[in-house]
């Protein structure tokens, strides 16, 4: 779940030559086509050809974690890059124009959207029509492809999977349809396929993006296992830390999706112990550090409880990623944003700078905060409060005004019938 939305283009083309896709470009970055002129309310300034929904999401979904509230254009541009089928595409410059058959629909665009509306509230109508729109296109290994009719890959089974469970949905019911005695499968027995065995060194344990597809071999996948870790847990991008896991870093053999993820989660452990950090896995590319990978792989290893190098990674993460997160702009923030809150750290203190600040500052000013809010409704109940005191004060007043005027009456027609 990485800054990989930028890279669909390339994925794809990979698929379709016949290797495995990779999962994000080395360094996170998108494309470098020159953007047009970027529609009011998104967020960033590269061109959002392929990641503009993925970065809106990613944005809004980490400002709720912190209690902000978004600016209602940015959440007007995210509902209306939906299609009437439910689902979302990469991004659609004109929104106004209906989605075709040459619009190319994005399951891994449509789930993070999903997750985002979930956590902002009052969208129920775009998010029962983006989980129905995603089910109709499940393979029937029960997984999903980046895009509908391709073969089912770890990651975008993952982040339907968070999808799914953000919508209230159990994700362990959402079997694919059966046909000429293929399907029954859920997204969990799907993530299961694409976990590697014990004895895979120096890969045990991990999960692969998808198998290899000339040889069909598994082949370890950081930015995978990440993905499938937090998913088989039946959470999503904004997961939040689980129980301590007692088995630490040992691989044993796996049945069940827990096992799967305690794996997934050890190996991820065991790879970044050394430096603290994910290395990029992208063919041809020097042996550099993946600071969004990493991010992802500090939220699945809380997710499963591996505390310690979550924390740690946490650690080298504020020392060092500070130049990726303002280069890559919305989707890298809020990806830190995410990784801080999955560990219970604050993000607006990481490593002395102000994440939440720095995502707000790439999108419109943000309608408010959380806290803010609660402090004008109680600054507007305390007034009503005393206006009512005074009120009552004043009736009192009245009251006894009256009582005194009523004493001397009563008083004085005694004096009189004693005269």
């Amino acid at each position: 779940m990485t800054v990989r939305r930028c890279a669909a283009a390339l994925a794809v083309a990979t698929v379709v030559l016949g290797g495995a896709a990779p999962a994000a470009f080395a360094d996170g970055t998108a494309p470098s086509s020159p953007a047009k002129t970027l529609p009011q309310g998104l967020y960033g300034t590269k061109d959002p050809a392929y990641d503009g929904v993925w970065r809106q999401s990613l944005a809004l979904l980490a400002q709720s974690t912190v209690g902000v509230k978004p600016a209602a254009q940015a959440v007007t541009w995210l509902t209306g890059q939906q299609c009437d089928t439910g689902a979302f595409p990469s991004y659609r410059p004109d929104a106004a124009k209906p989605c075709d058959a040459k619009t190319m629909l994005d399951t891994n665009a449509t789930a993070a959207a999903i997750q985002a509306l979930v956590a902002l509230g009052d969208h129920a109508d775009a998010v029962k029509k983006g989980v129905s729109w995603l089910k109709t296109v499940q393979n029937a290994d029960g997984g999903w492809a980046y895009n509908p009719g391709g073969k089912s890959d770890a990651n975008s089974t993952s982040i339907v999977i968070g999808a799914l469970a953000a919508a209230g949905e159990k994700p362990a019911d959402a079997k694919s349809a059966v046909k000429d005695g293929k399907g029954g499968k859920s997204p969990l027995d799907a993530l299961l396929t694409f976990a590697m065995p014990c004895d895979s060194t120096p890969g045990s344990g991990a999960f692969a993006y998808q198998p290899d597809l000339k040889t069909s071999k598994l082949y370890a996948n950081s930015d995978a296992s990440a993905a499938a870790v937090t998913a088989s847990y039946g959470k999503g991008l904004a997961a939040t830390a689980g129980h301590s896991d007692a088995k630490g870093t040992t691989c044993e053999k796996a049945t069940t999706p827990e096992q799967a993820a305690h794996n997934g989660a050890a190996y991820l452990a065991r790879t970044m112990a050394p430096s603290g950090h994910l290395n990029s896995m992208m063919p041809g590319a020097e042996n550099q550090p993946d600071y969004g990978n990493t991010a992802d792989a500090v939220v699945a290893l809380a997710t499963d409880g591996q505390e310690a190098q979550a924390k740690a990674s946490l650690q080298w993460l504020e020392k060092n990623a500070s130049g990726w997160a303002k280069e890559n702009g919305p989707a890298a923030y809020a990806q830190l944003v995410l990784a801080a809150n999955a560990t219970g750290a604050d993000p607006r203190k990481f490593g002395g700078a102000d994440l939440v600040s720095q995502l707000n500052a790439t999108g419109p000013t943000p309608a408010g905060t959380q806290a803010a809010d609660q402090t004008k409704q109680a600054k507007a109940d305390e007034k009503k409060d005393g206006s009512s005191s005074k009120s009552v004060w004043w009736i009192v007043g009245v009251f006894f005004v009256a009582s005194v005027g009523v004493g001397f009456l009563v008083s004085a027609r005694k004096k009189n019938a004693q005269k």
